[in-house]
């Protein structure tokens, strides 16, 4: 599942609208609103983004809160290190070799530390 997707769900489910529901008042199908919550499709274009964020009739912060959740919300990401030093290299193979055998508390831990090291804001 993705950012993107798990916050979907949990506006669904808070409002307490069926996949279904949300599936038709956006005019797509229910199953590729299945795939972009549990992970299976891309992040949504900037199009339906913004139908999305009129459908759970969200201002401000939450509209921009689903936004930064899409744009980090890639399932299928390429990373290019041409050009960077070789440990960006070798980090990107050690990460895609073992991402799946980390559990939720180590993912957090790196992302944290990534952003923390980065400079970025969540």
């Amino acid at each position: 599942m993705t950012p993107l997707g798990a916050k979907l769900r949990t506006l669904r489910q808070e409002r307490g609208i069926s996949l279904k529901q949300m599936a038709a008042a956006l005019n797509v199908s229910s199953a590729y609103l299945s795939a972009l919550e549990h992970g299976r499709r891309g992040k949504p274009t900037g199009f339906l983004l913004h139908r999305i964020i009129a459908f759970f009739n969200v201002i401000w912060d939450e509209a921009e809160e689903l936004q930064r959740l899409a744009e980090i919300s890639d399932p299928r990401i390429t990373i290019d290190t041409g050009g960077l030093a070789p440990e960006a290299t070798e980090l990107t193979n050690r990460l895609a070799a073992d991402i799946g055998k980390l559990d939720a508390d180590d993912l957090r831990f790196l992302r944290d530390e990534l952003i923390r090291r980065s400079g970025r804001r969540r």
